[in-house]
Formats: structure tokens, C-alpha cells, sequence
């Protein structure tokens, strides 16, 4: 059987990005390419991101789904709250 994962090269490690899925904010700190197999003989790989947030608990998704924090638009109440100041 081969290794059940490999560390991976990604542009945002140790920078702070927002996984889109949930919203939730934190420094991505490693992205690995991991047999997510249930069954022997049969392998299924994945590359998931390792997200620390601000509680210190790390949490995964997939790497689609991590975009820099600074890059995302901002929500309609950011956008109102703008306006009326």
C-alpha cells in the first residue's frame, strides 16, 4: 500500500484565507493530498486545506474551496453600513 499522504505546495500558506463552504477565516496552514479510501485495493485521493482559526482548532476543506480573506466582496451589511455613515 502507498503513503496515505502527501504535503503539497500551495501560493497561501501561512496567509490568512476564508473557506467560502462555511464563511469561517483562518491561516491555512498546510494542504495535503490524502487517501481518503474506505475500502482496501481501491484508492481515492483528495487534497484538503488545513485551516487554523481564531480559536486555535484546526479545520479542513477542500482547496476549491479556500480564497485569500482580503479578496472576498463585501456582504450587503458591510456595503449599508458604509452608506450611511
Amino acid at each position: 500500500m502507498s503513503e496515505q499522504y502527501e504535503y503539497v505546495p500551495h501560493r497561501l500558506l501561512r496567509q490568512q484565507v476564508r473557506d467560502i463552504a462555511s464563511g469561517a477565516e483562518g491561516v491555512l496552514m498546510a494542504v495535503i493530498n490524502e487517501n481518503v479510501s474506505d475500502r482496501v485495493g481501491r484508492e481515492h485521493w483528495m487534497e484538503l486545506a488545513y485551516i487554523r482559526g481564531a480559536s486555535g482548532r484546526e479545520f479542513t476543506t477542500a482547496v476549491a474551496n479556500v480564497h485569500p480573506a482580503h479578496d472576498q466582496p463585501q456582504s450587503a451589511v458591510s456595503r449599508r453600513d458604509q452608506g450611511s455613515a
